[in-house]
C-alpha cells in the first residue's frame, strides 16, 4: 500500500478493545488515528505509541455527532481501515421495565455511530484501492438473552448494517468484516452497564475461568484486517472456552 492508505481509524479507542486494537494495528505498521470522547485518554495512548516508535494521533470525537464526524472525515484523502468499535451496554432490565433512554443511547452509539463513520469514510476507503471496514458487534447481535433486549437490539442492528453493506458494495475494493466477541472482561464494560455498581459488574465474570481479554479481541481484529486483499472474513465469533452461548457459561465454585 502507499503510505497515505496505511491509515487506520479506530473509534472508542480510549479503553478496552479499542485501545488494544489501536496498539495492535500500530505494531502492524498502520498510522493509527485514535478517536473517542475522552481526549485525555486517547492523547495519552497516542503518546505511548509514538514513544514506542509507532505512528499515532488523537482526535476527540463523539461518533453520534454527525456534523463532527463529517468534519473529521475532511482530514483524509484515503484511509485503509475503519474499526467501528465505539458502543457499549446500559442496564439489564427486562423489556417490560427497560428505560427507553438507555435503549435510545445504545442504538445511537452502536448503530448510528457506526453508520455515521462508515458513511463519512467509505469514499476514503474506496479511494485507497484496498479498504477495510470492521464492525465490532457482539454475540448479542446473534442471539438473545433475558435482561439484555436493549443491547441485543442494538448489536443486531450493527450486525445487519455490516451484512447489508457487504452486499451493497460488492465489487468495490473494500472488505467488510464483522467481529462478534462473547464474554470479554475489560475495566469498564460491565461497570458502565451497571452505572458504576462494582458488585454487580464483578458478578458478570464471577467464577468464569479465563474470560476473553481486550487483547484477545484486538489480535483477532488485526489478524482479520491483515489477511490478503482477496480474503474477506465476513463474520468471526469468538468466545472464551468457558462460554458455550450467551446463556450457557461454566463457572467454577
Amino acid at each position: 500500500m502507499a503510505p497515505a492508505s496505511r491509515i487506520a481509524v479506530v473509534t472508542g479507542a480510549s479503553s478496552g478493545i479499542g485501545a488494544a486494537t489501536a496498539r495492535q494495528l500500530a505494531k502492524a505498521g498502520y498510522r493509527v488515528v485514535l478517536t473517542a470522547r475522552r481526549k485525555d485518554r486517547i492523547e495519552a495512548l497516542a503518546e505511548e505509541l509514538t514513544t514506542a516508535g509507532h505512528s499515532a494521533v488523537a482526535y476527540q470525537l463523539d461518533v453520534t455527532d454527525r456534523a463532527a464526524v463529517d468534519e473529521f472525515a475532511t482530514a483524509f484523502r484515503t484511509i485503509a481501515v475503519l474499526v467501528n468499535n465505539a458502543g457499549g451496554a446500559l442496564g439489564a432490565d427486562p423489556v417490560a421495565t427497560g428505560d427507553p433512554a438507555d435503549w435510545r443511547a445504545m442504538y445511537e452509539t452502536n448503530v448510528i455511530g457506526t453508520l455515521n463513520l462508515t458513511q463519512a469514510l467509505l469514499p476514503k476507503l474506496v479511494a485507497s484501492g484496498d479498504g477495510v471496514v470492521v464492525v465490532v458487534s457482539s454475540t448479542a447481535g446473534h442471539g438473545t438473552y433475558e435482561g439484555g433486549a436493549g443491547y441485543v437490539a442494538a448489536k443486531h442492528g450493527a450486525h445487519v448494517l455490516a451484512e447489508t453493506l457487504r452486499l451493497e458494495i460488492v465489487g468495490q475494493p473494500v472488505r467488510v468484516i464483522e467481529i462478534a466477541p462473547g464474554m470479554v472482561k475489560t475495566d469498564e464494560f460491565a461497570l458502565t452497564r451497571f452505572a458504576g455498581d462494582e458488585t454487580r459488574a464483578a458478578k458478570v465474570y464471577e467464577g468464569v475461568p479465563d474470560p476473553l481479554t481486550a487483547d484477545d479481541v484486538a489480535e483477532t481484529i488485526t489478524w482479520a484486517v491483515t489477511r490478503p486483499s482477496h480474503v474477506n472474513v465476513d463474520l468471526l465469533v469468538l468466545r472464551p472456552r468457558a462460554q458455550a452461548s450467551n446463556t450457557k457459561v461454566h463457572r467454577e465454585p
